[in-house]
């Protein structure tokens, strides 16, 4: 692979909560390429009432920091009391950072501290790119680019071209068609039973549309295709049908894939009760790392 564009320095925020998930974060933190001029802060938070957890705090932070220093990454630690979703969002925005790494669970079993949902909170809110990280990690050897063609998906596949991405990993990019409704019959509810309802005279309506999903799903890819060729990058592509989460989540596992990345539009205060976006279920159902880059 040849870099062709160029690679732009990282502001990160690391949430380290002791948890095996943070820990394997900062493994992953070691095999990315970083860019000269990359910042790193590692962040550990604590609820202000366990206070005197903050010297077993502080020390577990300085052996995560001191992992990264010694391959040869700068890395500033820093202590706060407060909500750990919260504090890691503000310290964020006043950090100007370009990127949030998190474990995908949050536990920090020997100081009976639970920090779950934290991931998920950082997401939703976040301002910037969150990577969520979970173990066991062995390394990035393949990833999963998701696509929708929509701005959001767009907006990851941007992202991702400058991103320090290890050398030689396997890319693979993904578009999934919507689900098609039976041909022949569909169930519709009425009363205590289900009703089949014939489909005949909407059977050439519903091939024409299958054929200009496909035609689009395979533009959709040939575009993200095109664009990773121009960053210098080799890819696969795959289009698949169904619903987006379940044909991703299902993907991964088949491909063995370490980080699957994909777009999403975020949540404000005002709609933070939708619940069930594809991001939200891959960060949830995931069995490995997931990068979700927002809208700005």
């Amino acid at each position: 692979m040849q870099d062709k564009v160029p690679r732009q320095a990282l502001r990160i925020i690391f949430g380290d909560d002791g948890s095996e998930h943070a820990y394997a974060a900062a493994k992953l933190i070691c095999d990315l390429p970083l860019p000269s001029g990359s910042e790193i802060m590692a962040l550990a938070v604590f609820p202000p009432t366990r206070i005197d957890h903050y010297p077993t705090i502080k020390e577990q932070l300085e052996a995560t920091c001191q992992q990264l220093r010694d391959r040869g990454i700068s890395i500033q630690p820093e202590v706060k009391a407060g909500d750990p979703a919260e504090t890691i969002l503000d310290t964020a925005i006043r950090q100007k950072a370009n990127l949030i790494i998190v474990g995908a669970l949050g536990l920090r079993a020997t100081l009976g501290i639970f920090l779950g949902g934290v991931a998920q909170k950082v997401v939703e809110y976040g301002h910037c790119p969150v990577l969520v990280v979970r173990a066991p990690y062995e390394g990035l050897h393949h990833l999963l680019v998701v696509n929708d063609g929509s701005e959001h998906g767009w907006n990851a596949v941007e992202y991702l071209r400058s991103f320090p991405l290890p050398p030689n990993i396997q890319i693979s990019i993904l578009h999934v068609l919507p689900p098609l409704y039976p041909e022949d019959y569909a169930t519709a509810a009425w009363g205590m039973g289900n009703i089949p309802i014939p489909l005949s005279s909407a059977r050439p309506k519903v091939a024409t549309e299958k054929s200009e999903e496909e035609k689009r799903g395979e533009g959709i890819l040939e575009k993200t295709l095109a664009s990773f060729q121009e960053a210098g990058y080799s890819a696969e592509t795959f289009l698949r049908r169904g619903d987006a989460a379940t044909e991703i989540l299902q993907f991964a596992k088949e491909k063995q894939v370490d980080l699957i990345v994909a777009g999403s539009r975020g949540l404000s205060q005002v709609n933070a009760w939708l619940l069930g976006s594809v991001s939200r279920k891959l960060i949830h159902y995931a069995k490995c790392s997931v990068l979700v880059v927002r809208t700005p």
